[in-house]
């Protein structure tokens, strides 16, 4: 006799939980850009009586993610690779641990939600991220 066990979907993720040490960082300016990558920034420029706002985009706008707390937040499995090339070129100055999770519904559809992606002239272009078939 043969007994099979399937999940329902793949509702599972990655918890990610980094740690900065400020002593590590050779100064404030330098803390702050890595978070300025991680989660991007807001820019305003004031130019002849004009403010003009731009959001530059961080490794996180590349992809879907369900922020936690200020050093925590969940992503799909599949965009971990990305997450471990930027905390790679970081390794020296953050801490990172990542620990698997099983998703309700609701929120593994959250992460595979259309993102944006910044183009080379500065637009904005809405990407679908595909989502994954279900198995039953």
């Amino acid at each position: 006799m043969k007994i099979e066990i399937r999940k329902k979907g793949n509702n599972t993720a990655i918890l990610v939980s980094f740690n900065t040490s400020m002593e590590k960082f050779e100064s404030v300016s330098e803390r702050s850009k890595f978070f300025e990558k991680l989660h991007g920034r807001k820019q305003i420029i004031i130019k002849e009586n004009k403010k003009y706002e731009y959001h530059r985009l961080g490794v996180l706008d590349e992809m879907p993610h369900i922020p936690v707390d200020n050093s925590v937040f969940i992503i799909m499995q599949e965009h971990m690779k990305r997450m471990e090339e930027f905390f790679g070129e970081w390794e020296d100055k953050v801490m990172f641990k990542t620990f698997p999770v099983l998703l309700d519904e609701e929120e593994t559809e959250q992460l595979q939600s259309p993102i944006q992606v910044e183009q080379k002239d500065g637009s904005f272009k809405l990407i679908e991220v595909p989502k994954k078939k279900k198995v039953i």
